[in-house]
């Protein structure tokens, strides 16, 4: 245990050495401004300390009204060679003459989009950037340029200006930030366990028990488990869990990466579905699964080997369970998340997410206690829990596998996981054995019917034949979907009502809670008829997914950002994480004029 915290310890204080206590956002390491001259466009980016771009990732391109490369014919800083790449580490002064304009296209308008990519010389390295700006012309007066632009540039820019502003009033996870800044350490602490303790009764948050569970019931197969036993495999299981949790919260504050999609992508979760489905007829008894035999020798040379074999299993199944079935996006964990990335601070960041992940353990502890000190000595009974547990774990499958397979092909998976069990189930003679697997039969033919209707609710079967024709029906919200931050403003420049962007993801858990429950209530749907209602799908989480949402914070989905009828963000409003219909009314009653 003290070895963990000690290696816990050392990795968050590392970070803080090598990037120092401030990492640079984007916007400071790289100033791009476009200025406008009498006879040409100039281009100048001022760079951070220790900052430089690569040379070969310049680019400087007519957009609009077709593409045209004009870098080769531009004047640039001579480059220099560092670690084995030609960059440029002095600010850059890049003059677009006017004339070379007109002889590339003829035309009275023209997009100038510039492109770049730089690093720190602390190792950090940043996305690939652009920027771009128009330039008009007056027709038919000797190419003199007009300065001015129209009024829907300016608002756009107003807007863009608006999109970043500071207000004083701030948001749920703004909140929590500023909290870690201007809070002790122990009240910080403290806290961040009670977040996790809410956080702890999340759905995202359930299928680590059944895990945990099986992990017990496998164990108790050959040897006595005692409340003691139970306590100290789920304690081993937590830490392995906070361990995993804390350090890809690190990364993802530091290089605000999205927490959830780097491991939330189809081939990922396949690949861990796979896993638990081994496991399952690992349980079922068709093989066991043991550690490399070159690990078990080392291990049993010791006087406790075949103790710390299990341990070691259990820890390793605690860290592959927080990465691929931890928590959803939660106001306390972003606002963790954004206070790492903008003080830079992994060690504080890091021990606030860790004790947070201790708290969501906290049921997880008391399970494995008394699963102790209730479970019965080893037998031949302990074979057909074990099988049960088996079918579990093929619960836990379907259960990832519908985050990326079409939600009709999960129901069908659903129902023949349930006559499946059933059947299983019909072999014992006891009669409330007997009594389940009917039950569980007739779900699972009804899972079936549901299938065939076309239902895709698992927890709603039948939904095709017993829903009432209800506002939500007759009004279903309909959402504007939206890919990047140009349609946005777009968006937001031509609507005459205030605005919501629902940032989702077919991953995320809580967004399908908001889906079902929040914008399906009927006060909630009438309440919104009233905003114009936007979506950016960050599924794949693309270049444009991780530039809206680097742009307003969010660091995942579900999240809902707000602007009023002037156009201006409602930063007070802004929501992440689920919000019952309750909670979500309130906001808007709190923010909006009815």
């Amino acid at each position: 245990m003290k070895k963990l915290l000690l290696f816990l310890m050392l990795f968050t204080y590392s970070f803080s050495v090598e990037f120092g206590n401030k990492v640079l956002e984007p916007e400071e390491a790289f100033k791009v401004v476009f200025i406008k001259n009498e006879n040409s466009l100039n281009i100048k980016v001022e760079l951070g300390k220790d900052i430089y771009l690569y040379d070969d990732k310049l680019q400087v391109n007519i957009t609009k009204p077709k593409k045209v490369e004009l870098l080769k014919e531009l004047e640039l800083a001579k480059p220099v060679a560092y670690d084995g790449f030609i960059v440029h580490f002095d600010d850059l002064n890049i003059e677009i003459p006017y004339n070379l304009l007109k002889s590339k296209l003829d035309s009275n308008k023209y997009e100038i989009e510039f492109k770049f990519q730089g690093c720190s010389k602390a190792g950090l390295c940043y996305a690939p950037m652009s920027e771009k700006q128009v330039v008009f012309f007056e027709a038919d007066v000797n190419e003199e340029v007009i300065t001015q632009v129209t009024e829907d540039i300016k608002q756009k820019d107003e807007l863009t200006s608006s999109l970043t502003q500071d207000t004083e009033a701030l948001s749920e996870t703004d909140n929590i930030a500023a909290s870690l800044k201007d809070s002790s350490t122990l009240i910080v602490l403290a806290t961040f366990f009670g977040f996790g303790l809410l956080l702890a009764f999340t759905p995202c948050v359930f299928p680590m028990i059944p895990i945990l569970s099986s992990i017990i019931v496998k164990a108790s197969q050959n040897e006595s488990m005692s409340a003691k036993k139970g306590f100290f495999l789920s304690l081993v299981y937590v830490l392995a869990m906070s361990f995993a949790y804390t350090i890809a919260g690190v990364i993802a504050g530091i290089f605000g990466a999205n927490l959830q999609a780097s491991l939330q992508n189809p081939y990922v979760l396949i690949s861990f579905a796979f896993i638990f489905i081994a496991l399952a007829f690992s349980m079922f008894g068709y093989f066991e699964i043991r550690l490399p035999s070159s690990i078990q020798t080392r291990i049993s040379k010791t006087t406790e080997g075949k103790e710390r074999q299990g341990v070691l299993g259990v820890a390793i199944m605690g860290f592959l369970s927080a990465l691929i079935v931890g928590p959803c996006v939660a106001p306390p964990l972003a606002g963790a998340l954004v206070y790492i990335g903008q003080t830079g601070d992994a060690v504080l960041g890091g021990m606030a997410l860790f004790v947070m992940s201790l708290g969501m353990g906290v049921p997880l502890l008391l399970i494995g206690a008394g699963a102790g000190k209730f479970m019965p000595k080893p037998g031949g009974w302990m074979q057909s829990v074990t099988k049960i547990f088996g079918l579990v774990m093929l619960g836990v499958a379907i259960w990832l596998l519908d985050r990326v397979i079409n939600p009709t092909i999960s129901m069908y998976l659903w129902s023949f996981l349930l006559l499946g069990s059933a059947i299983y189930l019909r072999v014992y003679t006891h009669i409330i054995s007997q009594l389940i697997s009917t039950i569980i039969f007739i779900f699972g033919v009804i899972m079936i019917v549901g299938a065939v209707s076309g239902a895709t609710n698992p927890l709603k079967p039948l939904d095709k034949f017993t829903s009432k024709v209800s506002l939500a029906q007759q009004d279903e919200l309909k959402f504007i979907k939206i890919q990047n931050i140009a349609q946005l403003e777009d968006a937001i420049l031509k609507s005459s009502k205030p605005v919501i962007l629902d940032f989702w993801a077919t991953w995320c858990v809580s967004c399908k809670e908001l889906d079902e429950i929040t914008f399906k209530n009927d006060e909630v749907i009438k309440r919104l008829q009233n905003f114009t209602l936007l979506k950016v799908d960050v599924t794949q989480n693309s270049e444009d997914d991780k530039a809206i949402q680097k742009k307003f914070g969010i660091v995942g989905p579900p999240a809902l950002i707000f602007w009023d009828e002037n156009k201006q963000e409602v930063k007070s409003a802004k929501i992440v994480g689920y919000k019952n219909p309750k909670e979500f009314l309130e906001i808007l009653d709190k923010n909006f004029k009815n």
